[in-house]
């Protein structure tokens, strides 16, 4: 049995002995079950395909937009541009990326995958994104859009009276920051990361 089976047993064996939490606290218990989720598979991804769960989304990210900036990817995946820096420098060492001065501003890098990198880019199991697309696609589609938008309105709350990661100082983005367009799957994927 795969340890997240496990884990729903568990939770499920455990719902009937324990008194009622409410639905803040059980879904508040359930996202950090989410989130302990993410952090050990992202452990055993690392030891097994030598990327870790942010690693292997950003891998992803800039095989489907090569050339993308690090502003660009960090809004896709909801994080400030400074928390990729060691990531992207990580992946460029280990030849997976390469970094190209932007011809249209110098100060830019824009981010490729290498041939070691197009490699990597493929479906594997093992990754969160294998967990998430088994998960999403045992639900109707009805149900998979609702639950991405309680968790669209639940990122949002957090991140409520934060700048956000594009615009750290609170100011309008200039054109060029806009945010790069996904598709609806594309989308469901990019809110996914974790936090190393």
């Amino acid at each position: 049995m795969k340890p997240n089976e496990e884990l729903g047993e568990q939770l499920n064996a455990d719902k009937s002995k324990r008194p009622p939490l409410g639905e803040v606290l059980e879904f508040m218990r359930l996202l950090w079950a989410v989130d302990h989720g993410l952090q050990s598979t992202s452990k055993r991804m690392e030891s097994t395909l030598g990327l870790t769960g942010p690693q292997r989304l950003v891998l992803r990210l800039v095989g489907r937009f090569p050339g993308i900036t690090a502003g660009k990817l960090a809004q896709i995946m909801h994080v400030h541009p400074s928390t990729l820096t060691g990531v992207l420098k990580r992946m460029e060492k280990r030849g997976l990326l390469e970094r190209k001065s932007d011809p249209l501003d110098g100060r830019k890098a824009l981010f490729s995958l290498t041939e070691a990198g197009r490699g990597m880019d493929v479906p594997t199991t093992g990754t969160v994104e294998a967990a998430v697309e088994r998960a999403i696609t045992r639900l109707p589609r009805a149900r998979l859009q609702a639950a991405q938008e309680v968790l669209t309105a639940l990122a949002e709350e957090l991140g409520a009276g934060e700048p956000s990661a594009d615009n750290p100082n609170g100011t309008a983005p200039h054109k060029e920051d806009e945010q790069v367009p996904v598709t609806e799957g594309e989308e469901a994927d990019s809110r996914k990361s974790a936090s190393r």
